[in-house]
């Protein structure tokens, strides 16, 4: 059924604005973003459709624009418009983490790299570079590939936090698998990088594993 043919307290842009965007479901929220479905599929099944192909707002939030491609109902207009959406909550937390110190709110950093990170089909090694106040300069992706397989070069990673005048940084990789717990490989990386970075007095302070839908800390789990 179209938005517009349905009871006014059950639109969700009039439930929204009556009663607050924590009263509509996910599916309701990505309706009103999307506005039309298709011939045969109302927008609330486009929704869903499309929350079932990212894995929830988690993973929609991190998705990459190939992936909502393959979305039947997701045309360019479409497509532009939630990636603009999921641009804006990226630079809305980079903001905020320059602003004040990461560790005032650790939940947004995982939240930050989950959103960079979460929905990547290949694994990706990143590092978020802080200055000595521990804000924000910027997080930079360092390698691509398995660890296993994909050399990590401690010298780049040097390189890097000296280029930047860096103070600290925060090791993020995603297992395109789902699974978020860390691996021996994991730890031993960052042990490796963290003895180096010493040599420059910059501090590591977590390495954060990002899953479906969830994201690990080192520091939390006493790794580091």
């Amino acid at each position: 059924m179209p938005l517009k043919d349905l009871p006014a307290d059950q639109r969700p842009r009039e439930k929204l604005l009556a009663r607050g965007a924590a009263a509509l479901s996910d599916g309701e929220l990505l309706a009103l973003l999307l506005r039309t479905g298709l011939r045969g599929q109302g927008v609330f099944e486009l929704a869903q459709a499309v929350l079932g192909a990212c894995g929830g707002f988690a993973g929609l939030l991190g998705a990459d624009p190939a992936l909502l491609g393959r979305v039947k109902g997701l045309g360019p207009a479409k497509r532009a418009e939630l990636l603009a959406v999921m641009e804006i909550a990226r630079r809305a937390l980079a903001q905020q983490m320059r602003a004040a110190p990461v560790f005032d709110a650790p939940q947004r950093v995982k939240d930050y790299v989950a959103l960079e990170l979460g929905a990547r089909e290949h694994e990706v090694f990143a590092v978020l570079f802080l200055d000595t106040q521990h804000r924000l300069i910027r997080l930079e992706e360092m390698f691509r590939g398995t660890l296993a397989q994909t050399s990590v070069y401690p010298r780049e990673v040097c390189r890097r936090a000296l280029a930047l005048n860096a103070g600290a940084v925060i090791f993020a990789h995603n297992h395109p698998s789902g699974v978020a717990e860390p691996s021996r490989a994991d730890e031993l990386l960052t042990q490796t990088l963290k003895s180096a970075l010493a040599l420059l007095d910059v501090r590591v302070l977590d390495h954060l594993v990002v899953g479906q839908g969830q994201v690990v800390s080192f520091a939390e789990k006493g790794l580091l």
